[in-house]
Formats: C-alpha cells, structure tokens, sequence
C-alpha cells in the first residue's frame, strides 16, 4: 500500500495529538459521514438540463428506478439530527453545570450555525441581480437561486429544534413519531389538505432528534438499541413502500406526485430510525477506526468546514456546470439523466465539483468561524479550557 507523504501523516500525527481525550471521536465520525452523504446525494440525483437558454432541474430518479435503492445510502439527514440532538443536550447540560445562562449557550451555538449564511446570502443576492440585469432567463434564475438556498430549510429546522432542546431532553421519540403517523393518515388515507404535511417537517426530524437526547441520558448504550432500531424501521419501510404505496426513493424527484422529503413522510420517518440505528451500531467500530491519526485527522477537516460544504456544495455544482456551458452539452453535466451512461459520466464530474468545493472553501471558509473574518479555532482538536459566560462548541 502506497505510504501517505510525511508532511501530511506529520498533521496529522499534531491533530491527533491535539485532540482532547475524553472527546467521543465516532460523534464527529457520524456527523462527517452525514455530511458527506448529503453532498454526494445532491451531486449525484442533481442534474442542471440546458434547454435553449434555460436551465432546469431534472433527476435520473424521473428517468430510471434502479437508482432508488442508491439513493437509501445517500439520505442521511436522520444521521445528522441524531447527532445533533445528542451534542446539543449534552452541551446544554455541560452549559447548565458551569452556570451558564441560556440565551448566551443559544447564541453561542447559533451564532456558529448561521455565521456562514451571510457569505452565501450576499453572492447570491449579487449574482441573482447580475443574472436579471442580464436579461437572464427568468426561469433559470429562479431554478439556480432556489438551488443555491436548498439547504436553508435544513439550517431553520435544526436551529429551531436547537432552541427548543431545553423542552425537549426528555421528550420520547414515539410522540413525534406518532405526530407523523397521524398526518400521514389524514393526507393520503382521508384526503386532508396537502400543508398539514408541513407539521412533519418538525416532527419528522424531532424523531431522530429526541433519539440523540436519549443517547445523551444514556438509554441506548446496549447494542440491543440499535439492532431493535434497524430491524422496527427497516421492516417499516419496506411495508410502507411495498404495500402502502409510498415512493422508493428517499429523496425529493422533480415532478413527483408524492416526495419522501419534501415534506417528510412517515416512510422517511421510519427510515430515518433504521439508519439511526446502524450509526448507534456502528459507534465502537468508528471510535476504533478513528484512533487512527490519518483517518481522524480527515474527520476532523470536515467537521471543522462541516458549514461551509453543506451551504456551497450547490453552487460548486452550480458554478461547475456554468464554466462548461461553452463548451456545449457534456454528458453528465448538461444532458437528461435518462440511463446509466449519465451515472457513468456524472461519476467522473464528481471530482471536479469537489475541486470547486474546495475554491468555495478556501474563500468563505473564515465566516464558518465566526463570520466577517473573524478567526475562531474550533475545539475539534483543541483542549477545553476553564470559560466564563460562555457556553463551549461541543
């Protein structure tokens, strides 16, 4: 096996070394994974169709069903708001036994999550007015704009369950669990309008959420847990899919009568447990894995940009398939994702828009800490140290 050169094992011998002891690495594993399972998601069922002048949005999920079952490992939001739930009542607890008041440990944690948004807020509003000036297509101004701020829907629910963590450490999964059973029953079983499936966007992601306060007080350590989980919701969801006529694919398909995501289903919901189930499961293997300097110093990296490429890798897509257009329709990147030559061909786009990732990175990465340039270093690999008034990243 080729040996990595001895400045990059040096960084990341210093990472490990810098990272405190009693942190729970398979945290940052399984928050890093989420991450990047989201990003190759959208890379993968997100393709740009240039028709004329005009930019749409199409996916292979329209045109093809084989790739529905690829779409199951790319799906991890649950992931996500698991984690997050089991940080933010740990940290909420940490905040409450050093004294700390809860609005300072709420802006802390906030301040964090949505410094980042600015950068993305300002060029795009720059671009969408550039773009109209232009005489842009309407169309695709809408289509590229709406693309660019996806992710924003993300970022208001988590920072909503993230204020309301306090209420929540001791709320049971089945109650929210139960929310979204009901309104899936309503809509699709008694033909109830379809905006009370927005209650779900709340509910839904409260699931995995009040799963991680669960973690955090814990009440899933055995590995029981986890195996009821991926058992309960992998059963769930077959039947849900198989008999009760819910979509395959696990996330949203341009034109689709009904979405798993948009807003969440119960589908969603229950295959949400079963992947909370397995990151459970996996956590031993994970905290072994990253004894590993290499493997955790690459952990590590994401976890410190985890804002920034989940709030770029759009317009890295985006900006991508904008510089080629010259160069006329390239399989891929332009085409209809109609067969599996456009996966074969969109599979080698990948390294090129993670190319573009990393320019986006490298330029707006310094809002992801702290905002406007401010520099903050994350306690990802830092030790914590005595702090008065504020509440720590965890």
């Amino acid at each position: 096996m080729t040996r990595l050169p001895a400045g990059i094992r040096g960084a990341a011998t210093r990472i490990d070394a810098a990272t405190p002891a009693h942190r729970d690495r398979a945290v940052d594993a399984l928050r890093a994974l989420a991450v990047l399972g989201v990003v190759l998601g959208h890379w993968l069922v997100t393709a740009l169709v240039a028709d004329g002048r005009t930019l749409r949005t199409a996916s292979p999920l329209q045109h093809m069903t084989w790739p529905a079952p690829v779409s199951w490992g790319f799906q991890t939001l649950a992931v996500f708001f698991l984690v997050g739930g089991h940080v933010a009542t740990r940290s909420y607890a940490s905040a409450r036994g050093r004294g700390i008041p809860y609005h300072r440990w709420l802006h802390a944690r906030l301040a964090r999550l949505f410094a980042p948004v600015a950068a993305v807020l300002t060029l795009w509003t720059a671009v969408t007015l550039t773009l109209l000036l232009t005489d842009a297509e309407y169309a695709t101004v809408r289509t590229l704009v709406k693309l660019a701020l996806s992710p924003m829907w993300f970022l208001l629910v988590f920072a909503a369950l993230t204020a309301a963590t306090p209420l929540l450490t001791r709320l049971h999964p089945l109650w929210p669990l139960a929310v979204v059973l009901h309104v899936d029953v309503l809509r699709f079983g008694f033909g109830a309008p379809a905006w009370l499936g927005w209650l779900n966007l709340a509910a839904g992601w409260l699931v995995p959420y009040t799963l991680g306060a669960a973690w955090t007080r814990g009440e899933l350590e055995r590995r029981r847990s986890g195996w009821a989980l991926v058992i309960c919701g992998t059963a769930a969801t077959a039947a849900l899919v198989v008999w009760a006529g819910y979509p395959a694919a696990m996330v949203g398909v341009p034109g689709a009568e009904v979405s798993n995501l948009n807003p969440p289903t119960l589908a969603a919901v229950t295959f949400g447990l079963a992947q909370s189930g397995l990151a459970l499961l996996l956590r031993d293997r994970l905290r072994h894995a990253m004894r590993r300097p290499v493997a955790w110093a690459a952990v590590a990296l994401v976890n410190l940009s985890a804002m920034t490429v989940f709030l770029w890798h759009q317009t890295a897509l985006m900006a991508t398939t904008a510089v080629a257009l010259p160069a006329g329709p390239l399989p891929g990147l332009h085409t209809v994702p109609d067969g599996p030559g456009w996966v074969a061909a969109r599979l080698v786009w990948l390294p090129v828009f993670a190319l573009a990732l990393v320019v986006c990175g490298a330029a707006f990465r310094t809002w992801e800490r702290g905002g406007g340039g401010r520099r903050e270093r994350s306690r990802v690999v830092r030790a914590h140290r005595p702090m008065t008034g504020r509440a720590p990243h965890v």
